[in-house]
């Protein structure tokens, strides 16, 4: 099946017209336009499918539309925004669930976009981030199930305790609103078990879930002396989110990531 390449005969298109346009424009001014002309393309008659490409997808049966999906990305021909939109009109959740598993990342990406919040689709999510996926596909999924994280607590709670996939379950856990004991415990005692690397990101954590709780544990590790700048930032960071204070000052004039902080806010002084 070779998919029609409506972005490619939009382009030439407007090619076409930007050369015979009397108007000048700027670059910036053409941005403006150019979405407008593609809407007004999706209704503009086409002589090769005789009708327009909205029309065209509108024909389509359910089968036909995601295998047009799956093709346009296989062959590496642009996905019209026109097909996304009649897909998404349509109830299709059983035939888009198996393209979060065919190994295609951008495949995976565009049925997250349009399976989105669905529940039908959180086990194939928390399957998807087990995976080998595309770090890329995987953030898009764990954005998505931050946003329905009290729903999937108890699959986000086993993706951590499985020790796959940690930090991905953490961020889900961490905005997690309703107040759960067994997710506390989770996220203090990531925290407290974290290597330099995690550090930053775990006391964001603790952060963003909000128990106040908290707290005590972030003194502790803030005072350790070791901890660089990054860290120190991070750290002191949680603790105001959490209602605390932190005032004391600590000398990191020989901390590598402090001198880059410094040497960019004197550059940015010098260019103004």
């Amino acid at each position: 099946m070779k998919p029609i390449d409506f972005d490619g005969l939009f382009d030439e298109k407007v090619a076409q017209f930007m050369k015979e346009s009397k108007k000048k424009r700027s670059a910036k001014a053409w941005e403006d336009v150019i979405p407008k002309l593609y809407q007004q393309f999706g209704d503009t008659y086409v002589a090769k499918i005789k009708c327009t490409p909205k029309q065209y997808y509108a024909g389509m049966s359910d089968e036909t539309l995601v295998e047009t999906l799956s093709a346009h990305v296989e062959q590496g021909i642009s996905v019209p925004e026109f097909l996304l939109c009649e897909l998404e009109k349509r109830e299709l959740t059983e035939r888009l669930l198996p393209l979060l598993t065919t190994g295609n990342g951008e495949l995976a990406s565009y049925a997250v976009r349009l399976l989105g919040d669905d529940p039908r689709a959180f086990e194939g999510y928390f399957a998807l981030l087990q995976s080998e996926a595309d770090a890329e596909v995987k953030e898009q999924v764990v954005a998505l199930l931050n946003e329905c994280a009290d729903e999937v607590k108890e699959q986000a709670l086993a993706l951590y305790q499985s020790g796959k996939e940690e930090e991905s379950a953490l961020e889900i856990l961490s905005h997690v609103t309703v107040r759960d004991e067994e997710v506390y415990a989770a996220l203090l005692s990531a925290f407290s078990d974290s290597e330099e690397w995690q550090l930053t990101l775990r006391a964001r954590y603790l952060a963003t879930y909000g128990d106040e709780r908290a707290l005590p544990h972030l003194f502790r590790k803030i005072g350790d002396e070791s901890i660089g700048f990054v860290e120190f930032q991070e750290l002191k960071y949680a603790i105001e989110a959490l209602g605390g204070e932190y005032d004391e000052q600590r000398d990191f004039s020989s901390d590598k990531d402090y001198l880059r902080v410094e040497a960019a806010k004197e550059k940015a002084r010098e260019e103004k």
